[in-house]
Formats: structure tokens, C-alpha cells, sequence
């Protein structure tokens, strides 16, 4: 069922970023009201200076009793200093404990939301683009959060502090400064939505590159053998051109932006607001001490504003890829809980199918009102060539997809109506093509129950007969097995499969060609195993060599999304239907290659 989190905000970025911020809002609006430090930092400072100096020049007692003049802004000045230093320590600190649980958080959210998406959704995008996208999300956001509370809201506050001291001294240079403020900033804005914009198309090509990269590694071993490394530096260097160019494009957009930003610098503050200030004091309109603080707060506010210039590009830019990467929450998920579902209560492992109509997408439809009953403990085979529609008929049991309409019962229950975790909880799937984790054996055969004991683990391995081959491996069940089990061999890795399926005992079987990649001695063994693992189960066997179907109770046969024959082997046979055709026509036991793709 979709937990609660699920419906959090993803329509815009901002609402997505405050549906986490408001959980740490206490410690964020702690954390920026002791960044403000920074802000008294750069203003109050010169203020100081400012009467430091004046202090000195005016002073004409004896310099022996001059402390009793200039202690006054200089203890302030060191009580400040010790201040700032504090409060930026109390911020660092709580920055470390803040931040970190909000990557947690957002990491985590993405992580559930994608596990929630349906089948078609991954066999549609790459893994390392979703992954590559999650990072963005993370880190870019982090980041965004960051620049707000340490530079961009201090800096705001700082030319607030900067005005209003000036306007003490003339209001002309209260004027001069926020009006250049405000073009420095509003060029800067304005130039950095176009900087959203190119990263944006970074991110895109930056994301398929990656993804890309991570399709051929996952797939080196067909890379070696078909001797294609230059082909697959072709296929990936096309998308490293496009991210070149997207790169290069917003990098050389970034550099123009600053140099007018640079410009605007130097005949602003630079020209304008310090030569107003040497003019004022050659007309005696203000002090030693008033130069000091004009000068000391106009560099520091140019510091500041420029450093928070040059980051805004960045900041629209990190923006434009969190936006991007937005779209992973923004992608439905197809396959949800009904909003009241509950847990699946499987005893007896009855299954059927009312009226059942299902199609792909805009595809052909591939079963249409179609009803079928399965009694509990029964053994059935399902047969056909490839494609017609065997495995649809196991992925709608699972609910792998959603039907378009009838019902698909599992003991009674409708299983649209009831959760799809307690669902896949009660059927045990053995795949034809393993799927093993990089973990260690051990790991990979408690997957199926995960509170399992080791004790657990060895008697489903030693059940499934692979006990021996697992103790003959360096580090036994501790042994990594890699990459979707790269170390193992074919048989070996099936055989972790079919255990981690007995150690599930779920009251629901599946066999997807379980057997297909045993050599047949070891599968000889195995299917003794999987016979007293059926004995009291519901279990549906797809298989190829029909020969394994013989002790099955009913054969279903598909052809083209229908089940033209429903029987036993030897009626069917007697029969004289698409079943006997399949049955003469074996070679080696197995089906050939035909019919409806």
C-alpha cells in the first residue's frame, strides 16, 4: 500500500522542498538566525572601525588616559568578533546534525516512491538514470537550501544594515548602494532563468549519458564476446558529444553573466559609491572615521553581492536540475492500492480469473473476458509457444499490471482490492532468469523470508541442492556473489533462487522454467525437491519440455492471449489439438520456436 509519505507535494519544487523542510523548521530557523552573524559581521565591524579611528584622530589629551575614549568600540569590537566566531560554530553544528537527516529523507522518499512504480516503468528507464536522478535530487537540493540560508538571506539582510547606516551619514549613499544592489541583483536574476534553462538540458543528456554508461556495464560480458568495445564507445560517445556541447553551452552562458556582473561592480560601488565618499570628506561632510566605514562596508557588501552573483547561476542551475529530476515523483505510478486496501489472507491458494479482459497499452487486446478456476493444491502446467501469453497470465496473478476490467480472485479476494506487498507476500516465484543481489549467499537465500534463521537458510540450500557447491565457494554463505550474481555459474545461481523460494513457503507457487538452467543430473535432483515443495501448495509450472508437465493435474495451453484446451495430458493427447501438435513436435524434449510473438 502507498504509505502516507506518497502523496507528498510533487507538483512543484518548492512544495516538494517544504514538505521536508517543515520537519526540521526549528533547527533551519535557528541555524539562519545565527548565520545572520555574518551579516553584523560584515557591517557592524566597520561601524566600529569607523569610530576606532575617529577616536584616534580627534583624541588631544595625553595618550597615557586615551583608554578611557577608545575602550568603548574597541571591547565591542572584540565582544563582537567572539560573538560571530560563536555563533558560526553553534550554525556549523547544527548544520552537521540538520542537513545530513534531510538527505536522509529525500533519498529515502525517492527510493520508496520508485519502489512503488510498476513493471513497465523500469523495463522503460534505465536504472542508472534513476539512480543518477535521485543524486541530483539529493545533493542539488542540499545545496539550494544551503546557499539560502548562508549567503543568499544574509545577503539581503546585509544590505538592509548597509542602507540604513549609510542613510545615517547622507541619504545619497543609502541611495547609491541599494540602487546598485538592485541592478546587480536583477541582472542577475534575470540572466540566470536562462541559465535554468541550459541546465536543464545538461541534466537530460547528462542523465542519458549516465545512463547509457551504466547499460553497457551492466552488459560488458556481451561487450567482450561479440568483440564491441568500439562500437559501445561510438553509442556512448554520441551522448558524451550532446552533454559535451549542453555543458560547454551553460559554463560559457555562466562566464558572460559575471563578466557584466563585473562590470556593473566597478562603476557601481567601485566608482560611484567611493568617490562619492572622497568627494564628502575633501568637503568636510564627514570624517576619518566615515571614510573608513564607507569604504570597509561598500567592499564588503561588493564581496558579498559578488560571491552571491556568481553563485546565482549556479543556484538556478542546481534549481533546473532538481526540476529535472522532479520528474521521477511526478511519473504516476500505475499499479497503486485501493485506498482502502488490506492485508491478503491465503490458506487454501484458490485462484480465478472472472471475466478477466487485459490488452498493452494500445496493443491488441490479450485476453478477453476471459474466466478460469483453480482449484487449491492443484498442479497446473501451462504450455504454448513463446508469446502466447503464459507469463502475461502469471504477471496478472501477481499483479505485476493492472487488468482493465473483471476480477482476478486469489482465495475469494479480489487482488485489486487488497494489498500488493501481503499479495506477492503469499506466492513464491521461481524465474527463469535468476535475480540475485550484490550480497552474499547467505543474504540472497534469506530474501525470501527475511527473518529467517541461518539454521533456515542451510536447510532450504541443502533442500534446494545447493549446500554443497555453497561450502566449496571462498566464504562459504558469507561469499559475495556479484552483479545480478556475476560469480556464479547459470545452475549455480538457480539453485540460490529456488532456495530462497522454498525458505519463502508461501501457499502460492510459481515455476518460470526453474529448472532451464540446470545441467540434467542436478536438475534431476531439483525436481524432487520442487515436487515435495509443491505437495499441499497451489502451484503453476511454465515449462517448455513438456515431458516435466506429465504429473501435472490440468495442462492450461495458450495460444495468441487465449487458452484454446484445458486437460490433462493424456486428454489432451486424445484430443488431437494444439497440445498434441506441440507434444509431436517436440525435439529433444522441448518446444520449437513459433507462433505468436
Amino acid at each position: 500500500m502507498l504509505s502516507k509519505e506518497n502523496f507528498a507535494p510533487a507538483k512543484t519544487l518548492w512544495g516538494f522542498a517544504f514538505y521536508f523542510i517543515k520537519r526540521h523548521w526549528l533547527s533551519l530557523l535557528f541555524t539562519q538566525f545565527l548565520w545572520f552573524a555574518w551579516c553584523i559581521d560584515q557591517t557592524i565591524f566597520p561601524l566600529l572601525f569607523g569610530k576606532i579611528v575617529d577616536g584616534f584622530s580627534t583624541y588631544i589629551g595625553d595618550r597615557q588616559d586615551s583608554w578611557s575614549v577608545l575602550k568603548g568600540p574597541i571591547l565591542s569590537a572584540i565582544a563582537l568578533w567572539i560573538s560571530v566566531e560563536v555563533a558560526f560554530r553553534c550554525a556549523g553544528l547544527l548544520m552537521s546534525s540538520t542537513f545530513p537527516s534531510l538527505d536522509k529523507e529525500i533519498r529515502m522518499y525517492i527510493f520508496s516512491h520508485m519502489l512503488n512504480q510498476s513493471q513497465s516503468y523500469f523495463s522503460t528507464h534505465f536504472a542508472g538514470e534513476i539512480s543518477t536522478k535521485i543524486s541530483d535530487m539529493v545533493d542539488n537540493l542540499n545545496h539550494i537550501l544551503q546557499l539560502l540560508i548562508t549567503l543568499f538571506i544574509p545577503s539581503f539582510v546585509a544590505v538592509v544594515i548597509a542602507s540604513y547606516i549609510f542613510y545615517q551619514l547622507s541619504p545619497f549613499f543609502a541611495s547609491l548602494l541599494i540602487g546598485w544592489a538592485l541592478i546587480h541583483i536583477g541582472v542577475g536574476i534575470v540572466y540566470s532563468f536562462r541559465c535554468t534553462y541550459y541546465s536543464h538540458l545538461h541534466s537530460e543528456t547528462r542523465s542519458r549519458l549516465n545512463g547509457r554508461i551504466v547499460d553497457s556495464l551492466t552488459n560488458y560480458f556481451a561487450v567482450k564476446i561479440f568483440a564491441n568495445k568500439l562500437f559501445e564507445l561510438k553509442y556512448v560517445g554520441a551522448s558524451q558529444t550532446q552533454e559535451l556541447h549542453e555543458n560547454r553551452r551553460q559554463m560559457i552562458y555562466i562566464e558572460k553573466v559575471r563578466l557584466i556582473l563585473g562590470a556593473l561592480t566597478f562603476f557601481g560601488p567601485g566608482m560611484a559609491l567611493n568617490g562619492y565618499a572622497y568627494y564628502s570628506w575633501v568637503h568636510n561632510s564627514i570624517t576619518v572615521g566615515d571614510i573608513v566605514l564607507v569604504f570597509n562596508t561598500s567592499w564588503n557588501i561588493i564581496m558579498i553581492l559578488w560571491w552571491t552573483s556568481l553563485e546565482l547561476p549556479n543556484f538556478f542551475k542546481e534549481i533546473g536540475i532538481c526540476k529535472q529530476a522532479l520528474s521521477l515523483l511526478k511519473a504516476p505510478v500505475k499499479v497503486v492500492d485501493a485506498p482502502a486496501a488490506k492485508d491478503i489472507l491465503v490458506k487454501k491458494g484458490k485462484i480465478q480469473f472472472q471475466k478477466v479482459h487485459f490488452q498493452y497499452r494500445d496493443e491488441t487486446p490479450f485476453f478477453t473476458e476471459k474466466s478460469v478456476l483453480i482449484q487449491p493444491g492443484q498442479k497446473i502446467g501451462l504450455v504454448g509457444y513463446s508469446g502466447s501469453g503464459k507469463s502475461t497470465f502469471v504477471n496478472l496473478i501477481l499483479r505485476l499490471f493492472d487488468i482493465q476490467s473483471g476480477q482476478i480472485l486469489v482465495d475469494g479476494q479480489d487482488i485489486a482490492k487488497v494489498t500488493q506487498e501481503s499479495l506477492r507476500k503469499a506466492i513464491a516465484l521461481i524465474p527463469q532468469e535468476s535475480t540475485l543481489f550484490h550480497r552474499t549467499i547467505i543474504d540472497n537465500i534469506r530474501y525470501g523470508r527475511p527473518d529467517a534463521s541461518d539454521d533456515d537458510v542451510i536447510v532450504a540450500a541443502q533442500k534446494a541442492h545447493a549446500h554443497e557447491f555453497i561450502l566449496g565457494l571462498s566464504g562459504g554463505y558469507k561469499a559475495l556473489v556479484g552483479e545480478r550474481g556475476a560469480k556464479l555459474s547459470g545452475g549455480q545461481r538457480q539453485r540460490i533462487t529456488i532456495a530462497r523460494a522454498i525458505l519463502k513457503d508461501a501457499p502460492i507457487l510459481i515455476l518460470d522454467e526453474a529448472t532451464s538452467a540446470l545441467d540434467s543430473v542436478t536438475e534431476n535432483l531439483i525436481q524432487e525437491s520442487l515436487s515435495l515443495l509443491m505437495e499441499g501448495r497451489t502451484a503453476l509450472v511454465v515449462a517448455h519440455r513438456l515431458s516435466t508437465l506429465l504429473n501435472m493435474d490440468r495442462l492450461l495451453v495458450f495460444d495468441q492471449g487465449k487458452i484454446v484446451e484445458d486437460g490433462t495430458h493424456k486428454s489432451l493427447i486424445k484430443k488431437g489439438g494444439l497440445y498434441k501438435t506441440l507434444w509431436s513436435a517436440q525435439v529433444g524434449g522441448f518446444l520449437p520456436d513459433g507462433g505468436a510473438e
